[in-house]
């Protein structure tokens, strides 16, 4: 049998006292197909940094094997020091590595090569990270959310590549659909420790299930075996010292043993704010279209959202989806065709812009606005329990929200949602960074929702658990509904998702298309539309800097009464910035989607 590629055993890491890892391990041998699998926050991306050599572990030992080629994909790929694209990929290259494998990847995923890196929005970034990495074909590649950020087709893309490819692959990702298609064995982190199933990831939730409900009957024998011991201890005490003493002792162990187990961490505890009943309508289009300049992204599109539909919209980027929301959302009107809404509607969106939160606001402020209370289906709760329903602890309460990890950006963005009263739920990218527990959950609190869902996702596994009706892009501007899940629409279209530039990829790298100009130039940004897109990060950063400001002045409980003028001044002040912000975000977010739309 052939040794191991890799190989970590024993791996301790801890951060400020903390074990984040206590005896990790994991093995990699040629060919293998494994997922990392976890909570947020159970150290799934630092034993991967720890495997690419890029962390240094506390204690533990990291064997490679001598030759073998490996490439890492971290969670947020930086292309700082490139010129563009290309270069930026074939710097991933080593000697003898074919330059023409870095083209056509670049193209399949829908990049020319010419594209700066100061430029790229998420997506495209994660496109050029890829291309970087599966171009040399390693004998082992290391990916970190490798579906971050990309739409259908190139996650469908991805997957054959990868199923292609001989390299050994470890994966860590929250779309249950790409894990359970790629993966031959479960590497499971929980309470520091690492558990192998040597089976994929379809059977790991069932052995997962299984494990921590014998736990839980070895931990009730326990306590009952300790029960047992003390009431000994307390009436039985006799005959011979040394057995006593013997018996003492196992007691002494037993306790020892229970009070260091680790329990797993709790579940999100996810109840949504009801709003009233809306009416039986909630939004109806008839041959709506939307244009921006010659780019038709909605083409007479006519849907009808019922209340207690579960809509999920889907499309390649650029396709119109988010125009395609908006409008059914009231937000946007139609160039042409009639829009009408429904009646007392309480419409709710979950924010995937995380960037838009003040970073140094704390979590508390972020979820009450500075209360201690926050009101949910008409009563009122603490705060700190608030928190703890989704997995904070009270001492995070002072957090800024930059130090917040991805997964508990995404467990705030949940809980400010959720806690408003709704009967219509927008979610646009909902399960981007939450871990598959939270996911569970999620989509269970969506099957007992009494409202409407309208779902943006790339997620297929989600659009199949939650929604009832599909409305997908056919390319042109046009859409059509289908009854059922993504499968359900994959089984009666004939296929998935198509990319929409598909014949970007017969392209020749910085191939100079005369096409190209032509539509770019039939239209653009205006001059003062490009300002205010340089400008408004400034002026959003300079009035979050006003709000914290007068938050802090606020934030002295003698202010009122040492002077109450400031006081009134600091809180005028705070309700003006919030507002003014609130103006130039939306200003900013609308022209980011006109430019996302042009552009494409």
């Amino acid at each position: 049998m052939a040794p191991p590629l890799l190989t970590l055993s024993d791996i301790h890491l801890s951060f400020g006292g903390t074990p984040l890892l206590e005896g990790a391990a994991l093995s990699v041998m040629p060919g293998d197909r494994l997922c990392l699998v976890g909570r947020n926050g159970s150290g799934k991306s630092t034993l991967l940094k720890i495997a690419a050599g890029t962390v240094q572990s506390d204690r533990g030992e990291r064997i490679v094997q001598s030759g073998v080629t490996m490439r890492y994909l971290p969670q947020e790929p930086d292309l700082g020091g490139f010129d563009d694209t290309l270069s930026y990929v074939l710097a991933g290259l080593a000697p003898g590595d074919d330059p023409h494998r870095a083209i056509t990847l670049l193209n399949a995923l829908g990049l020319d090569g010419t594209e700066h890196p100061a430029r790229l929005s998420g997506g495209e970034a994660r496109r050029a990270a890829l291309a970087r990495v599966l171009a040399p074909e390693p004998d082992i590649l290391l990916l970190d959310e490798p579906t971050n950020h990309l739409d259908l087709p190139a996650i469908e893309w991805l997957e054959s590549e990868l199923q292609r490819l001989r390299s050994a692959l470890v994966l860590i990702s929250h779309d249950r659909r790409f894990l359970s298609n790629l993966t031959r064995a479960t590497i499971w982190l929980d309470r520091s420790a690492t558990r192998r199933l040597e089976q994929g990831f379809a059977a790991f939730e069932d052995w997962r299930d299984a494990f921590l409900e014998q736990e839980e009957t070895e931990r009730h024998k326990l306590d009952r075996k300790i029960v047992a011991e003390l009431d000994w201890v307390r009436h039985g005490v006799s005959g011979r010292r040394k057995r006593n003493m013997g018996r003492m002792r196992a007691l002494q162990q037993l306790k020892t043993g229970r009070s260091e187990q680790r329990k797993v961490a709790g579940n999100v505890n996810l109840v949504v704010s009801e709003a009233e009943t809306s009416s039986k309508l909630i939004a109806e289009t008839k041959a709506v279209s939307k244009s921006f300049g010659d780019l038709t992204v909605l083409r007479e599109v006519s849907v009808k959202v019922l209340r207690g539909d579960r809509f999920g919209i889907v499309g390649a980027n650029g396709a119109g989806k988010t125009t395609l929301l908006n409008i059914l959302t009231g937000q946007l009107q139609p160039d042409s065709g009639s829009i009408r809404l429904g009646e007392n509607i309480a419409l709710v969106t979950l924010d995937q812009r995380r960037e838009t939160l003040d970073p140094e606001m704390t979590l508390q402020y972020a979820l009450s606005g500075g209360s201690d209370k926050v009101t949910l289906n008409g009563q009122p709760r603490h705060v700190m329990s608030y928190m703890k329903d989704f997995l904070f602890a009270p001492e995070q309460a002072r957090t800024p929200l930059r130090v917040l990890s991805g997964g508990e950006r995404g467990r705030l963005m949940l809980a400010r949602a959720l806690a408003k009263p709704s009967n219509v739920l927008v979610l646009d990218e909902p399960t981007n960074d939450l871990d598959l527990e939270t996911l569970d959950l999620l989509q269970e609190m969506l099957a007992d929702y009494p409202g409407t869902v309208l779902l943006v996702s790339h997620d297929r596994d989600f659009l199949d658990r939650v929604c009832t009706s599909v409305l997908a892009s056919e390319g042109d501007g046009r859409w059509n509904v289908y009854a059922g899940g993504y499968s359900d629409m994959v089984s009666q279209r004939g296929s998935g998702v198509q990319a929409r530039a598909a014949a970007k990829a017969e392209k020749p790298v910085a191939e100079k298309s005369e096409a190209a100009p032509r539509a770019a130039a039939k239209r653009k940004l205006s001059f003062k539309e490009k300002h205010a897109l340089e400008t408004l990060p400034k002026r959003i950063a300079d009035l979050q800097d006003q709000i914290a400001k007068h938050q802090a002045a606020m934030n002295d409980p003698q202010l009122f009464s040492r002077d109450p003028a400031k006081f009134e001044a600091a809180s005028k002040g705070l309700e003006k910035a919030g507002a003014d912000l609130s103006a130039a975000e939306d200003q900013w977010l609308e022209l980011e989607m006109l430019r996302e739309e042009l552009e494409g």
